[in-house]
């Protein structure tokens, strides 16, 4: 009887998913925005901490790896450790430690510095998952795609909303990059404290037993033995692959064209903010046009649509036809993720999805890391060696969608 009267103070305390919608999505908007920072205005950044401008480059690159390296081995734990310790905690944990790399980043005086607060990164990884497993546990069964495809608008609208904001605090000189970083540490914390104040996740099932690293390790290989599942995670990880050879770089063309005046902040701001407000408002209209015309064809597509934006990318002569290029590409990423998590969310088996979900950035993280060490390699040789790479490996990731089900397969 104390048994079921828990269980059931535990059901009226839980969150609805509207609620658990609203707050992950507060969570992934403020946390977008705020390493969009990192992302977009690195090259800017580097400068303040006495790297070289022959070195920036490099740098860019290699720093953008540091931010997905250390924390590599430490993605299929959070999982785990969220089934056994709860989501919620887990989850906001991730905004307290993005507080601690934006507070080095405030502080950092040299190259050093800044590398250590990127590599503490790793320490935030691997919240995604965690919100999309707890988001799918409390949606009706007839509300799941609507939700996923509402949360995934919010990381591309933080995206757009940072580099626009950032780069106007920054280019009007009401802020400097340093002191922007002083403002993302803030808001990192407020998230955080919204989590766990307001956010109630339901009963969850027994945790399992046995070693977290056990744990760990079955769960990969659980997600990874389904057939469905390998051929995602491969296009997904090829996709991501040809971007973030060439993402990292993508500010300093917009340098290449106006130089690294005061006005190039603001400059990069506006390129990249519009490119990432597009990815916000198609992933909805994404998610629908898959309903309707199947997920494959429109991966397929995102992945076409991404290489000739790189291209594009490559030969864009002034700043219109860049933005016209970056927002193709925002387009397309947005697109994949969100036929990515349509396909993992309803064609892997109910036994396999809330391992599958929780690992599902598991391939932007090996392919960031990998793809911003390449890029580094490559930029060697001029900015526009990395885009062309970028663009004939996106076409390779097209060619591996033939080889997911149809959807009269999958069905």
């Amino acid at each position: 009887m104390a048994a079921g009267t828990a269980t059931t103070a535990s059901a009226r305390r839980a969150s609805g998913w509207i609620t658990l919608l609203v707050l992950f999505g507060i969570a992934s908007t403020v946390e977008a925005f705020t390493v969009s920072h990192v992302f977009r205005f690195m090259p800017l950044y580097l400068a303040t901490v006495h790297v070289p401008p022959a070195e920036v480059p490099a740098w860019t690159g290699y720093l953008n790896a540091a931010f997905f390296l250390f924390g590599l081995p430490l993605v299929p734990f959070w999982g785990v450790w969220s089934e056994r310790y709860g989501r919620i905690p887990i989850i906001a944990r991730s905004a307290f430690v993005e507080m601690v790399v934006f507070a080095v980043l405030w502080l950092a005086q040299n190259r050093w510095h800044a590398a250590l607060g990127l590599l503490l990164v790793g320490f935030q990884l691997g919240n995604t998952g965690v919100m999309l497993t707890a988001l799918r546990a409390v949606t009706p069964q007839g509300r799941v795609g609507f939700a996923i495809s509402l949360f995934g608008v919010t990381p591309s609208l933080g995206f757009a909303l940072g580099p626009v904001t950032g780069g106007w605090l920054v280019g009007q000189s009401i802020l400097n990059l340093h002191a922007l970083f002083a403002i993302d540490a803030a808001m990192s914390l407020v998230s955080g404290v919204i989590l766990l104040a307001f956010a109630r996740e339901g009963t969850r099932p027994p945790a399992p037993s046995g070693s977290a690293t056990r744990l760990a390790i079955g769960a990969v290989r659980q997600a990874l033995t389904g057939r469905v599942t390998l051929i995602v995670f491969g296009v997904f990880g090829l996709a991501y692959f040809a971007q973030q050879i060439a993402n990292p770089f993508l500010p300093l063309l917009v340098l290449r064209i106006v130089g690294s005046g005061s006005g190039a902040a603001g400059q990069i701001g506006i390129v990249f903010g519009a490119s990432a407000l597009l990815g916000a408002l198609l992933s909805p209209l994404a998610g629908a046009a898959g309903d309707r015309y199947g997920f494959r064809p429109l991966l397929a597509g995102a992945c076409v649509l991404a290489a000739a934006s790189l291209a594009e990318l490559a030969v864009a002569p002034n700043l219109v036809w860049l933005t016209v290029g970056a927002v193709a590409l925002g387009a397309a990423t947005a697109t994949a993720i969100s036929m990515v998590f349509a396909v993992l969310a309803t064609a892997v088996p109910e036994e396999r999805r809330a391992t599958t979900l929780n690992l599902v950035l598991l391939p932007i993280y090996f392919s960031s890391v990998a793809g911003a060490i390449v890029g580094a390699l490559l930029v060697r040789n001029g900015l526009n060696t990395v885009l062309w790479a970028g663009a004939a490996i996106s076409l390779i990731a097209a060619l591996l969608t033939t080889r997911l089900p149809s959807p009269d397969r999958r069905a």
